[in-house]
């Protein structure tokens, strides 16, 4: 039999191992909630690129230089207005550019990685693959996705991560294409034209549709690499309570 004193400090170690239980508990649990918010930010970033290009591009087209034609100082005013439409253009590219470095960054932070992996971003969706496949340093005990990364060995990881990088380049192709017909669907119903000439006046400039498509089918590539991640786990989830109800 213990002496109450020794049963005192036994009680007073037991408290003193479960406080600092729950605290690492409590930091775990910090940590993980800050990476999620980390993603759903760098997500939120994502989605309002387009928006910003959009507000960008209707801002340079409603600056009109040839407005300041009939009025005094017709010259000086022109100027002004042709400087504050480039500056309109090259604002928005800066602002395009800070968002993705945004993007980039959250998504190292929510990996635990050093800045020095933000110097990937001047690849554009080729670094952010990269980013996209470095692994947590802190995984959730919930990220099945994570888990089934760490279990493969390096055979079947290289596979993976290179028919994850096939597919997500093919549908993000296919997105683009399915988004051109609808557009062309839906200006042929608007505009009353059909979209066999729509297509006629896409061809005649051809270089700058397959500009513009190959931005999309990039910007679809970094989307679909963020959204990976939460597909999978939806998958497991969903299969693993189909299974748990075929076991009852």
């Amino acid at each position: 039999m213990l002496h109450p004193r020794n049963r005192a400090c036994t009680g007073a170690h037991s408290s003193r191992r479960t406080t600092n239980s729950n605290c690492s508990s409590l930091s775990r649990y910090a940590t993980i909630w800050m990476m999620k918010k980390q993603m759903i930010a760098a997500l939120v970033l994502l989605l309002l690129i387009p928006v910003v290009l959009m507000l960008g591009g209707f801002l340079f087209s409603l600056i009109n230089p040839e407005i300041a034609a009939g009025h005094p100082n017709y010259v000086r005013n022109y100027h002004i207005l042709h400087l504050v439409k480039l500056a309109s253009l090259w604002g928005t590219a800066v602002v395009v550019a800070i968002m993705w470095l945004l993007v980039c960054f959250l998504v190292i932070r929510s990996k635990e990685r050093s800045s020095w992996w933000l110097l990937l971003a001047a690849l554009g969706p080729l670094g952010f693959a990269i980013l996209a496949i470095l692994s947590n340093k802190t995984p959730k005990k919930t990220d099945r996705h994570e888990q089934f990364v760490r279990g493969l060995n390096w055979f079947w990881y290289i596979g993976y991560q290179a028919c994850k990088f096939v597919i997500i380049w093919l549908l993000a192709f296919q997105l683009m294409v399915l988004k051109r017909n609808l557009m062309i669907q839906y200006e042929s119903f608007t505009t009353g034209v059909s979209t066999a000439q729509i297509i006629d006046q896409q061809n005649a400039s051809s270089g700058m549709w397959a500009f513009a498509e190959g931005n999309e089918v990039m910007y679809m590539v970094v989307l679909l690499y963020v959204i990976w991640p939460v597909g999978f786990n939806v998958a497991a989830r969903v299969a693993a309570t189909m299974a748990s109800h075929k076991v009852r």
